[in-house]
């Protein structure tokens, strides 16, 4: 799923463009449209449902069963062991397969998802994108990424080992809030270009451009 158009890509790559243009510092954009599947969480929530499902039959079977004789036979009868247990086992199948079933619903599925849980999923998800598309591919080690991820409505600024050694990460929170107050207002490619635009002027104070620096990692915003 694509969220900008080619004007707001060219938006974010100029940004970009001109934020290098006074820092050897080298900045990545990634967008994506999710950072997991959480299908381990909607498993838990439909796994959970289930043994609630059949552990409220356990405790109070008679409205189960009398329910059960009123829709389907109209008599009552002595229930089995055997067949107890195949409606204990029933009702949690069916709960499973219903509760997973509506998971398929995303805002419900993301919803449930709790937020610490999708906090280290983001987190996790851009140390893993910085690795491949930009940790020590400049010469200085002075690679910072940018990354937003829509549906968890989280974001990260992950930098290169020379940068993390001279700029806390509590620097970057200014880029950060500047960034979401545009992104909460759905002008995403605004909000990327002054998130650009902070981190610029930090890696600038730390990292100015030297004579002989060349443009190392691509302008363009990725989008995954």
């Amino acid at each position: 799923m694509a969220f900008l158009d080619d004007a707001g890509h060219k938006l974010v790559s100029d940004a970009v463009t001109a934020a290098e243009a006074h820092t050897s510092g080298e900045i990545v954009t990634v967008l994506t449209d999710r950072s997991d599947g959480y299908t381990d969480v909607a498993l838990l929530w439909a796994a959970g449902a289930a043994f609630t499902a059949m552990s409220v039959f356990a405790a109070f079977p008679r409205p189960f069963l009398d329910g059960w004789d009123l829709a389907f036979g109209g008599w009552g009868h002595q229930w089995s062991t055997g067949e107890l247990a195949s409606m204990v086992i029933g009702l949690g199948l069916v709960k499973f397969i219903a509760v997973m079933l509506v998971q398929q619903w995303e805002p419900l599925k993301f919803w449930l998802i709790p937020g610490p849980t999708k906090t280290i999923r983001v987190h996790n998800q851009a140390v893993r994108q910085f690795k491949v598309g930009a940790d020590r591919r400049t010469t200085g080690r002075t690679g910072v990424m940018i990354y937003l991820s829509m549906r968890e409505h989280r974001a990260e600024i992950v930098a290169d080992e020379s940068i993390a050694g001279q700029v806390p990460a509590e620097v970057w929170g200014e880029a950060m809030g500047d960034m979401l107050v545009e992104i909460r207002k759905g002008r995403i490619a605004e909000g990327l270009a002054v998130g650009i635009r902070d981190v610029g002027f930090v890696l600038a104070q730390h990292f100015p451009r030297g004579e002989n620096d060349v443009n190392e990692l691509p302008d363009r915003l990725i989008e995954i």
